[in-house]
């Protein structure tokens, strides 16, 4: 399984950028795919989270109502809509997948499948 994050790149406050993560090599159908982020100095923080399956989304109280995560399963491709950016939201973005949905998942300890990051950067 590979994963592949892109989209990142920088913005003003107040803008917006969408990340996809491209899933390739076997996938399944119950895979739960999640982003997380990780500024410089700070632990890697779960963003959003969405199960392949059903498509049940889970958002992280920081980001609720201002991202979005979103998958198309044609495309094994998980996007995340991030709108009304601050400079905050600044870090390096990840993608991540696992098998079966867990109650941690929240928890990037729970993730064996990771993408190489992607850096957003919130700034005038």
């Amino acid at each position: 399984v590979q994963l592949q994050a892109s989209g990142g790149g920088l913005v003003q406050p107040g803008g917006s950028l969408r990340l996809s993560c491209v899933i390739s090599g076997r996938t399944f159908n119950d895979f739960t795919t999640a982003w997380f982020r990780q500024a410089p100095g700070t632990e890697r923080e779960f963003v959003a989270a969405i199960k392949w399956s059903g498509g049940a989304r889970f958002t992280a109280d920081s980001v609720k109502g201002r991202f979005t995560i979103s998958k198309e399963s044609a495309k094994n491709t998980v996007y995340l809509q991030m709108d009304s950016l601050v400079p905050e939201d600044t870090a390096v973005y990840y993608c991540a997948a696992r098998r079966y949905h867990t109650v941690r998942y929240y928890s990037a300890d729970e993730y064996g499948f990771w993408g190489q990051g992607t850096q957003v950067t919130v700034s005038s």
